[in-house]
């Protein structure tokens, strides 16, 4: 478990399913990061047990609750198609629309960043978005990413599409300084 100033990170279970179900089957949340709405709580404890449940997936919580909003995670080698390196990893995430604006996913991003270089001797963290998802352009700038490159025809298989990727990453030396 991680904690920052207002939030809980913490690993999902299958008694956050009905609240997963509740933001993840917002149609404005899934399709901008390439998966589907969510179409029952079966689904979505479904989706606890085989997607939610890597080493370093986590629930974001309010902390007055502990109610999961959102989703971060760190996917590790094996588990990202952004670099094969033991010393790189991916940076995913996701809140509810009722919580955008709040600056509780570059929150939770700087608490897994400050994980994945402290902790888990990162050298370097990848964070992508689609073309158009412009909250999560704009979550990953303020969070320090620079622009690395643009991938043209990216499958989606979740969606059955294609579209443009934006790739950016994070190096260590430069967490070190904007982490000061």
């Amino acid at each position: 478990m991680l904690v920052t100033e207002r939030l809980i990170l913490r690993p999902w279970n299958e008694d956050d399913a009905q609240d997963l179900f509740q933001y993840a089957s917002d149609p404005e949340i899934g399709p901008p990061a390439g998966w589907k709405p969510h179409t029952s709580v079966e689904e979505s404890r479904e989706i606890i047990k085989s997607v939610l449940c890597g080493a370093e997936d986590y629930a974001v919580c309010l902390k007055p609750d502990n109610r999961a909003i959102g989703a971060a995670a760190l996917k590790l080698k094996g588990c990202t198609d952004l670099t094969d390196r033991e010393d790189e990893c991916e940076l995913g995430f996701w809140i509810a629309k009722p919580f955008w604006g709040q600056g509780l996913i570059p929150e939770a991003s700087r608490e897994l960043l400050r994980r994945a270089f402290e902790d888990l001797g990162m050298n370097k963290v990848w964070c992508a978005y689609y073309d158009g998802n412009e909250k999560s352009k704009r979550a990953q700038e303020k969070i320090g990413f620079k622009y690395h490159h643009t991938s043209y025809d990216v499958d989606v298989p979740m969606l059955k599409e294609k579209r443009t990727g934006h790739v950016n990453c994070l190096t260590k030396a430069d967490w070190n300084i904007i982490s000061k």
